[in-house]
């Protein structure tokens, strides 16, 4: 299984599937990554949290630990 941390910088992604339970899957889908939807790597913090992404026209910062429970193709 690939997540979105595995996505090097400079690459686009198509999320699969969210994985996760309750709230965490909800904020992640509230901050408009669901199935479908091509996530843009924009850069990687120096020790690799956050991780920057561009999604549906803007940016958003994530967690190591939710881009974890992001999977991509």
């Amino acid at each position: 299984m690939k997540t979105l941390r595995d996505v090097p910088v400079g690459e686009t992604a198509e999320v699969v599937k969210l994985h996760g339970e309750g709230a965490v899957k909800r904020r992640i889908m509230d901050m408009g990554i669901t199935r479908g939807v091509s996530v843009f790597v924009r850069k990687v913090a120096p020790l690799g949290d956050p991780i920057e992404v561009r999604v549906r026209g803007y940016e958003l910062s994530l967690r190591k630990a939710d881009a974890e429970m992001i999977e991509v193709r």
